[in-house]
C-alpha cells in the first residue's frame, strides 16, 4: 500500500471525533512492531521519527527510508511524521525525503520567534503538499523542563494558527513527556475550549502518562492525534530484560530484540483500537489504567 498522507488520516479522525494514534519509532524493530500492531487492529497509524531518534542513528535518512519501505508493504494505511524537530533544517529535510507531515517545535522560543520560524517551515512544507504540526504552550518532560502551571491559552492559540498557517497544534493541557506512570491529570475543559476556538486538530503529547479512561475523555473533548512513545518502549524493554534473564548465555541480538518486538504488537493493537473507537463504545469494560 502506498504511503498515506497524514492529512487524510487526521481529517478522517477529526471528522469522526475519534483519536488517531501516532507512535514513535526507536529502531527498525519498533517500526516493524508498530506496523504489525496496526495491521492486527486493522486501523491506520502515524509512524513518528523524532529529532532525538535521528540524532541517535546519525541522521534522518536511513531510518526514514527503511520505515517508508515497511509502510509500503503494510496492509493498513501508514503515514510517516517527523516529531519534535527543533531544527527547521531537519523539518525541511523530512519534507524533501517524502514525509507526510512534520512537527516543527518552536515552543522553546519567544512567541514572536516561534511564529516567524514556524511560518517559514509551514510555507516550505505546504509548497510540497506536506502537513505541519506545531506546539504552543510548553509540554513538559523535555530536558527536565516542566512547569506544571503552564497551559496553552486559547486566544493565543488562535492567533498563532492564523499567523503560521499550521495544520495541527500540539497543546499543553497537563501531560508531560517520558512519564512511566499513567496518572497525569488533563484539563478537559481547556481541551474543549481549544477545540471550540480552533479550526485545526489538537495533538496530545506525553500520552504515555495518561490513563486509557482520561485519553478517551480527551478525545471526546476534542483531542485528535494521540502521541505515545514511553509507554510502548516499556513493553519492548521489559520483554528484552525478561529474555536476557531467562537466557543469560544468548549472544544473538535477534533473539532478545525479537522478543521485544513481539511483546509490543498486542499493546499497539489495543491502543489503536481504543483511540479509533467511537467515544460511546470504546474500551467498554476493559480500559487499562495500569502503569506501564
Amino acid at each position: 500500500m502506498p504511503l498515506t498522507a497524514t492529512a487524510d488520516l487526521m481529517g478522517a479522525a477529526s471528522t469522526a471525533n475519534t483519536g488517531q494514534g501516532a507512535f514513535n519509532i526507536i529502531h527498525l524493530e519498533t517500526a516493524e512492531a508498530l506496523i504489525a500492531g496496526a495491521e492486527l487492529a486493522g486501523t491506520p497509524l502515524i509512524l513518528q521519527i523524532s529529532q532525538n531518534c535521528a540524532k541517535y542513528h546519525g541522521g534522518l535518512e536511513p531510518l526514514a527510508l527503511a520505515s517508508m519501505s515497511l509502510a509500503r508493504q503494510s496492509a493498513v494505511p501508514i503515514a510517516l511524521h517527523l516529531d519534535h524537530a527543533e531544527d527547521p533544517g531537519l523539518a525541511m529535510q523530512a519534507v524533501d525525503l517524502g514525509f507526510g507531515s512534520v512537527m516543527y517545535d518552536g515552543a522553546h522560543l519567544p512567541y514572536n520567534e516561534n511564529v516567524e520560524t514556524t511560518a517559514k517551515v509551514t510555507e516550505y512544507a505546504h509548497s510540497k503538499g506536506v502537513y505541519v504540526e506545531a506546539e504552543l504552550g510548553k509540554v513538559g518532560g523535555k530536558d527536565g523542563a516542566h512547569a506544571p502551571g503552564v497551559r496553552t491559552d486559547p486566544v493565543e492559540a488562535v492567533e498563532f494558527v492564523n499567523a503560521t498557517g499550521v495544520d495541527a497544534l500540539a497543546v499543553a493541557v497537563g501531560s508531560s513527556h517520558a512519564m512511566t506512570e499513567r496518572n497525569a491529570a488533563l484539563d478537559l475543559r481547556l481541551i474543549a475550549e481549544l477545540h471550540e476556538a480552533l479550526t485545526v486538530p489538537l495533538v496530545l503529547h506525553g500520552s504515555s502518562g495518561v490513563s486509557d479512561h482520561t485519553i478517551k475523555q480527551a478525545i471526546t473533548a476534542g483531542m485528535t492525534k494521540i502521541n505515545v512513545s514511553t509507554h510502548l518502549n516499556g513493553f519492548f524493554t521489559r520483554a528484552v530484560r525478561d529474555y536476557l534473564n531467562t537466557h543469560p548465555t544468548v549472544v544473538d541480538s535477534r533473539k532478545y530484540l525479537g522478543a521485544g518486538r513481539a511483546a509490543l504488537i498486542p499493546e499497539v493493537s489495543r491502543l489503536l483500537t481504543l483511540f479509533s473507537s467511537t467515544p460511546a463504545t470504546a474500551g467498554a469494560g476493559r480500559a487499562s489504567t495500569a502503569s506501564h
